[in-house]
């Protein structure tokens, strides 16, 4: 009876990646920290094939640690997801090992693939392949079509300043509407004086300011649906509109498993007290972390609800605040509304109800 030798066994690896514009840079590194090779590849779909070809002919890929999954990863991320890799989401690596070690693109994906492999980046990053991507995208031009809206009218009330005396005292003490309805069917005539420069300006500028107030307009109501037909639930909770419901669901992603509990959700929304003990001192401090924009969202709904909701005024009545010593005015009601600390661990429940609704929907 012949035996068959067993094939060579194929060695586990993790790769990571430096993302950027034009090019990405890999580095593999096998499960007991040895580097095995580096690879540069354009940023596109024969690129990203290039990469996997390379990192299959090395061994087989355990993860993939890649920098940028939101930004110049965020191709290279989708092509690794649909062909079945499991990927990591790694941050910038800390300014101290980058002082000591230096900093190239290869030295960043080696870092990157050994924080992996490590465990020190766990983190699944967002698939951005359905509706919570299409929000996001609407919630940035409409963010910044209102940055330009409110340019529009501090800059224009600024030139009313400085125009001749006559269009000034037409124009001063005028309601906002009323402003920007009057400046936009200003006449300028003929340019050949001050006053008429300044009424083109009044009005070019007045005009901006309509043409991006309907572009809101428009933007609100996309988000308005999409938010609804998305999370309905979420959208039923007191005191929590389309712009508030839409930086959640930016928050959670498309593949809100990502979020493995609650405590994860507060954390990320940097909604949970941070311990800042120290000998016989007991306290907590507010977190400064977190998707900052998501915070501002929480922080409203407590506002409206604190102010109109009864059970959440019953709740921030009943439940003792452990930490208000320690923060004052707006911060105190957010803290209160989070649930504050209980015996050192941190509690956020309104947070909770928040995530309830939306894994609920």
């Amino acid at each position: 009876m012949t035996s068959i030798a067993p094939g060579p066994k194929r060695v586990r690896i993790v790769v990571g990646v430096d993302t950027h514009k034009h090019m990405h840079a890999a580095v593999a590194v096998d499960e007991l920290g040895s580097r095995l090779g580096e690879c540069h590849v354009r940023a596109n779909r024969e690129g990203y094939a290039q990469l996997e070809a390379w990192a299959v002919s090395l061994g087989r890929p355990m993860a993939f640690g890649v920098e940028g999954t939101a930004s110049y990863g965020v191709g290279l991320a989708s092509w690794l997801r649909r062909n079945g890799y499991r990927l990591v989401e790694v941050n910038r690596g800390d300014r101290r090992s980058r002082r000591m070690n230096g900093k190239t693109e290869t030295l960043d994906a080696e870092a990157a693939a050994r924080s992996v492999l490590s465990g020190e980046s766990t983190a699944v990053p967002k698939s951005a392949d359905g509706t919570a991507e299409m929000i996001r995208q609407i919630k940035i031009a409409r963010d910044t079509a209102r940055k330009g809206r409110t340019s529009a009218i501090v800059t224009l009330k600024a030139v009313i300043v400085t125009v001749p005396a006559e269009l000034r005292e037409q124009l001063e003490g005028m309601a906002d509407k009323a402003l920007i309805g009057r400046c936009s069917g200003l006449r300028p005539g003929p340019m050949d004086t001050p006053t008429a420069s300044a009424k083109h300006t009044l009005r070019s500028l007045a005009k901006r300011w309509i043409a991006l107030n309907a572009e809101i307009g428009d933007h609100d109501r996309i988000l308005d649906e999409l938010t609804r037909a998305h999370s309905p639930n979420l959208r039923d909770g007191f005191g929590i509109g389309a712009d508030t419901a839409a930086e959640m669901l930016i928050v959670f992603g498309d593949n809100p498993d990502r979020i493995r509990s609650e405590a994860a959700f507060a954390k990320l929304c940097g909604a949970c007290p941070i311990p800042a003990s120290s000998g016989v001192t007991n306290r907590h401090r507010l977190s400064r972390g977190g998707h900052r924009h998501a915070n501002a969202a929480l922080y409203r709904a407590v506002i409206v609800r604190m102010r109109f909701h009864q059970p959440t005024i019953d709740y921030t009545r009943r439940v003792p605040c452990q930490v208000c010593c320690s923060v004052s005015g707006a911060s105190c009601l957010r803290v209160g509304a989070w649930g504050c600390a209980s015996r050192g661990r941190a509690q956020s429940r309104f947070s909770w109800g928040l995530t309830r609704l939306y894994s609920s929907m």
